[in-house]
């Protein structure tokens, strides 16, 4: 056992060695745990944000004017009034997100008691824009219209009263979010990246002849470049979280930073033998890029980290629970977002374990199986 971990800490040493002259791999893992997640947490918005809004008013009243006023930053840029002809040649270049249409007497149809319409366009291919966007037009329209009128509120009439009190993120930043999942998705790519890349450049470079006639078995090799490339991506996880999430975005992380960083290894090893196993297939680097994307894709769409696991269909969600980087996802929420403890993601954990030593098996049969073949 002393023999064995004396061989897998030279490998790893060397693994470490040959990385580190690798500038172009190493300012990759620089870039991609920080300024690449202060890009993505900045830049990606899962809420309304500066939405583009156009008024057609024909009713020129106090009402409209109001209207047009209460539609503010930072969910909707300034108002701009605009004819109808142009507010439809704007929906249609995307200059506009929202067209809202107020009719002649408008106002003076409302305090008569009727009920006039006000029409509000939507480009849709804006998705997230779209959706939410209309809701919030509609609120604020809705507030606005019953303060004139001396009206009270639709929740007034109710007989009960609604007291929302959201937790976690309370002011429902999007970038709490997405910033903790890029770091989650740059450890996910760069782990079976840089696996595949160390077994590949062994082969290119013709090395794994000289692994060949040392004193040290497949499993020390395969072992070595997992824990050895497994641990540069845990150190920057780690190191990211902190330094960036935490204390440069002021991302709040609620729970145990230990036992999250028992996870991650756990999960690291798992991933990084995927990434093994991927290379043993690819014959050079290329396909193994070509092999690697859609394998990441497809986990990374279907983890739960672009998209809820529920809001799949009930057999997709089944077959996806079973894949390990669903499991980490909702481990890493439910710690760095809940503050959970072992007792609640157990499950999780024991899903990583197994995928773990499932993936390690299969990428250790693939690498001897190579080894002989290269031998």
């Amino acid at each position: 056992m002393r023999r064995w971990l004396i061989n897998v800490g030279l490998l790893c040493r060397k693994e470490f060695h040959s990385l580190v002259r690798d500038f172009i791999l190493f300012g990759l893992i620089i870039f991609a745990f920080s300024a690449a997640v202060v890009i993505v947490a900045d830049g990606v918005k899962i809420d309304v944000s500066n939405a583009t809004v156009a008024f057609v008013d024909e009713d020129h009243s106090t009402l409209s004017r109001q209207l047009r006023a209460a539609v503010l930053p930072p969910y909707f840029k300034t108002p701009v009034v605009v004819a109808r002809a142009q507010a439809s040649s704007g929906m249609d270049r995307g200059t506009y997100n929202f067209v809202i249409d107020i009719p002649p007497r408008f106002e003076a149809d409302l305090l008569a008691g009727r009920k006039p319409t006000v029409q509000e366009q939507i480009d849709a291919t804006a998705m997230t824009q779209a959706g939410l966007g209309a809701v919030y037009l509609q609120q604020i329209f809705v507030q606005q219209v019953a303060a004139q009128m001396h009206a009270p509120g639709g929740e007034a009439s109710l007989p009960f009263r609604v007291d929302s009190r959201i937790r976690f993120n309370p002011n429902s930043q999007s970038f709490w979010f997405t910033s903790v999942m890029q770091v989650v998705t740059d450890a996910t790519v760069l782990s079976i990246i840089l696996v595949g890349a160390a077994v590949i450049r062994e082969r290119e470079h013709g090395t794994i002849e000289h692994l060949l006639v040392l004193p040290v078995s497949a499993v020390e090799i395969a072992m070595a470049k997992i824990v050895a490339n497994g641990t540069v991506i845990f150190i920057a996880s780690l190191l990211s979280l902190e330094c960036v999430v935490h204390w440069g975005l002021g991302v709040p992380l609620a729970g145990s930073m230990l036992l999250f960083a028992g996870c991650l290894a756990l999960y690291l090893f798992s991933v990084t033998s995927l990434g093994m196993m991927l290379a043993t297939i690819a014959p050079a680097m290329p396909q193994f890029g070509l092999l690697a994307v859609p394998v990441y894709a497809v986990a990374y769409l279907l983890s739960g980290a672009a998209t809820p696991v529920e809001s799949m269909p009930p057999a997709m969600q089944l077959a996806v629970r079973v894949l390990p980087t669903t499991q980490f996802v909702r481990v890493a929420q439910d710690i760095l977002y809940r503050g959970a403890g072992l007792e609640t993601i157990w499950p999780s954990v024991l899903a990583i374990i197994l995928s773990s030593a499932l993936f390690f098996l299969m990428a250790l049969a693939r690498f001897r199986s190579m080894l002989a073949s290269q031998g």
